[in-house]
Formats: structure tokens, C-alpha cells, sequence
């Protein structure tokens, strides 16, 4: 165990890291972040696709961040990871992680030989055949994960963990606090939507949706034949508004692609809702970049008739030396999962 460890999120068009020092003391403390950019085509939905590039980029992060740990925790989380409930007779989490395999086979898409599996245990009830326990089973493409562990190895670093990204976020959000209902906690990335939805803050329900803010930069481009620059541009000051019919606008554009994203996001909470309902859910907290769409927040408290709040980390932890409490509420989220990530490093 270390004092220091840093948690990486790598995005398709950056790279940011979180230094965290005393993880797992109650009060951890965050001590130096730092963020840059990314070329295009280096990294796809969370996937990286040229580690020597993104591994010069961990390297110039390390630079000009200031980072002094070498011990590093990545984050997975995109259209090429599931998570499925499942229950199953009480045992060690060993023995449980020893019989995935064998459990996992009908529940996911590859071969369990092409998998990362992992458990993650919610609770414990009593079945016809004794005690069960009952959680999420956790499973990645192999081939998704390497390239990432491949590209920090290349930088120099060492990989001590590698965690879901639904679980880095709860952590940063929720650690230290107090919570008895059900949260619906909604991070919209560049090419993936992550859901997760906790109670007293645990989570108990995890869903991916492949689609985030790049796919709605891609059509303003194509539909009204414009940069990405101006796509970009436009995507912060239009709003989410009624258009007239047929009218090509950047709102027309914006509205047609997040209204799909909106109603993936009300039936994922309606299901939960109608699966479990002993457990009603209170509020949304939203997260990422394609959270600061302008009128994105509204519409989703009208679809799930749920308040909408942004995420307040500050009970997550304290802040070193040089490290502002108002430049890193500024970063408005943009530091969270990889906040999650470093306080995971030690359970």
C-alpha cells in the first residue's frame, strides 16, 4: 500500500489524473489535478486505440501536472462493459470470483476466455436453498482494458487496479455522506452515458448507453455542414428547445438527438423504479461534459419528474497545500471519475 495513488481518465479528447494522498483513511486528501489534450482517433469511447500516443500524453501529464506517484488506477466503462445482477449461494468473494466463469457464460456477449469478470457484492438475503448473496457481475472485453493498461505501461506507470467507472463516480460523490433513499447518478462523457443508481450510497444498478455529446457534435456537423469548432460552440449556447417542424436549426438538430438520449434515460429509471419498489428515488445527479447543455437539465427533471442537482465532492475529501476549493469547484465535475478512481485504490 501506498500513501499517494492516482486515478486516470482517459477520454476520447483528453486524458485527466487525480493525485490522492491516504486513500483509505477516512479524509483522504487531494493534492494535485491536471488535465491535456488528446489528438483525434487516439482514443474511441473510453478505448484506446494508439497507446504510444496516448502514452506521450500520460508522460506530458505527469510533466506539467506535478504528479509524484507512479501508482495508477484506470477507469472502464464503456459499450464494450456490462453489469448484470446476480445471486448467488453464500461464499467467500474468492470462491464467488472463482465460479464467474461458469455463471457468466449465458449472461454476457463473448466468450467468458475473452472476458474480465469481477463481483461486486450489494447484499445478503435468504433463498430456498440457505443464505444468498446478491450483487453485480462485472464484465469487459479483454482487448477493451489491455490497450489501456498497455498505454500506461508505456508512460512508465504502474497500474495497480482497474475499476468501473459507474463505481469511481458513486465514490466520489458519495463518500463521507450520508444518504438513506436512492440517487439516480448520470454522467454523459464524449461517447458514453453512464448510469448508476445508489442507495445510501451503494450502488445497486449500473447501465452504459453508447452514446455522449461527441454523437451530438457529430450531427450539428453533418447536418448543418459545419466544423467541429462551431459544432462545439454551438452545443454550449443553443439551448434545448421546441423548433418548428422541418426547420434545420442547431436546436432542431439538438433537440431530435438528445430526446433519444432522454428517453433512454427516464425507461432506465422507470425499470429500476418497477423492479424495485421498496426503493424510491429522490433525485438525479448530473455529471460530464454533455451535462452543460444549455436546457438539458430542465428536460430531464420534465421527463423523470425528478429534481436535478449538480454533484457537490467536497465531504469526498480535503484539499492539499495549493490546491483552491473554488478553482476545483470551477472544474465543474470534470475531475470526478478520476477522483473515484484514486479513493478505490484501497477497499
Amino acid at each position: 500500500m501506498t500513501a499517494n495513488v492516482v486515478g486516470i481518465d482517459i477520454g476520447s479528447a483528453s486524458v485527466r489524473a487525480v493525485e490522492v494522498s491516504d486513500a483509505g483513511h477516512s479524509r483522504p486528501t487531494l493534492v494535485r489535478y491536471h488535465e491535456v489534450p488528446l489528438p483525434d482517433g487516439a482514443v474511441s469511447r473510453g478505448e484506446v486505440l494508439e497507446p504510444n500516443t496516448v502514452a506521450s500524453a500520460l508522460k506530458q501529464l505527469w510533466s506539467t501536472g506535478g504528479f509524484k506517484s507512479k501508482n495508477v488506477v484506470l477507469g472502464i466503462g464503456n459499450h464494450r462493459v456490462v453489469a448484470r445482477d446476480l445471486s448467488l449461494p453464500k461464499m467467500s468473494l474468492k470462491r464467488i470470483r472463482e465460479s464467474l466463469p461458469f455463471q457468466a457464460q449465458d449472461m454476457i456477449s463473448v466468450p467468458v476466455a475473452e472476458a474480465l469478470l469481477d463481483f461486486y457484492p450489494i447484499s445478503e438475503s435468504d433463498g430456498d436453498d440457505g443464505p444468498h448473496v446478491n450483487g453485480l457481475l462485472v464484465a469487459a472485453v479483454k482487448e477493451a482494458v489491455l490497450g489501456n493498461v498497455q498505454a500506461v505501461e508505456l508512460a512508465g506507470l504502474n497500474p495497480v487496479d482497474v475499476d468501473l467507472i459507474a463505481f469511481a463516480l458513486s465514490r466520489s460523490i458519495f463518500r463521507g455522506a450520508q444518504s438513506g433513499d436512492a440517487v439516480v447518478q448520470i454522467d454523459i462523457g464524449a461517447g458514453t452515458t453512464t448510469v448508476v443508481i445508489t442507495y445510501a450510497g451503494t450502488p445497486q444498478f449500473v447501465r452504459l448507453i453508447p452514446t455522449g455529446g461527441q454523437d451530438l457534435t457529430r450531427a450539428l456537423m453533418q447536418r448543418l455542414e459545419i466544423s467541429e469548432d462551431q459544432a462545439e460552440v454551438l452545443k454550449r449556447s443553443e439551448r434545448y428547445v421546441s423548433t418548428p417542424l422541418g426547420q434545420e436549426t442547431a436546436a432542431s438538430v439538438i433537440r431530435e438527438v438528445t430526446t433519444e438520449l432522454l428517453n433512454s434515460l427516464r425507461n432506465t429509471v422507470n425499470y429500476f423504479v418497477n423492479t424495485r419498489n421498496a426503493v424510491p428515488v429522490s433525485r438525479i445527479v448530473l455529471t460530464g461534459g454533455g451535462a452543460r447543455l444549455a436546457g438539458f437539465a430542465e428536460a430531464l427533471t420534465e421527463i423523470t419528474r425528478l429534481p436535478v442537482l449538480a454533484p457537490d465532492p467536497s465531504q469526498s475529501v480535503g484539499l492539499g497545500r495549493g490546491v483552491r476549493a473554488d478553482a476545483f469547484r470551477q472544474t465543474q465535475s470534470t475531475y470526478l471519475v478520476a477522483l473515484g478512481l484514486a479513493l478505490g485504490s484501497v477497499a
